[in-house]
């Protein structure tokens, strides 16, 4: 229970190379007292299989598959983020690391969570879109609980906010009159 007698929030932090730090220091900063953390790792497949795709083309189906050692390197990897993410947090959490579609799955496993915390991992330098990823920007969408999008870094300025693009004249809201018809006077008026 958390200090108000409510069950405690379910915050999942997703743990990606580079930007994890942001997020677990997001959490510990302004998740709601008593919180439980998750730490959710994914590890694409898609490494390992373009290795095996690779080796089955380049030499047939003899030898030691690749797939197998990128495979043993990714978990390896991951074991380390989610350790090191957890003694940064200081306290008890949940590791979960899974497979498969990086977006996806993260996805999937926000709909165990109250609420989802995701750093930036696109274009550091300016406010925008683009400051997300590929796979942030689909998570961000469609994530089944709130996410907070928090900054690697300092975030830049709101001067770095493109100015809006210069758009064509707009055509008038009712188009002009025609002149009107010129009628010439009878002889004599």
């Amino acid at each position: 229970m958390s200090d108000d007698g409510d069950p405690p929030r379910s915050v999942y932090i997703w743990v990606c190379e580079g930007t994890w730090p942001a997020a677990v220091d997001a959490a510990l900063r302004l998740a709601p007292p008593g919180s439980r953390f998750t730490l959710l790792h994914v590890t694409s497949e898609a490494a390992p299989d373009a290795a095996r795709g690779a080796y089955a083309g380049l030499f047939g189906r003899g030898g030691r598959d690749p797939a197998a050692r990128l495979a043993e390197e990714a978990q390896a990897a991951a074991a380390r983020l989610l350790q090191a993410a957890a003694e940064r947090i200081g306290q008890a959490c949940d590791q979960v690391e899974l497979q498969g579609r990086t977006e996806r799955v993260v996805v999937a496993a926000s709909a165990q969570a109250d609420l989802l915390i995701v750093a930036r991992d696109g274009d550091q330098a300016r406010l925008g879109p683009k400051s997300l990823g590929r796979e942030t920007r689909f998570v961000v969408d469609h994530a089944a609980c709130p996410v907070l999008l928090v900054w690697p870094g300092i975030a830049p300025g709101i001067t770095s906010i493109p100015p809006p693009p210069t758009l064509p004249p707009s055509p008038p809201a009712h188009p002009p009159l025609p002149p009107p018809p010129h009628h010439p006077s009878p002889p004599g008026h």
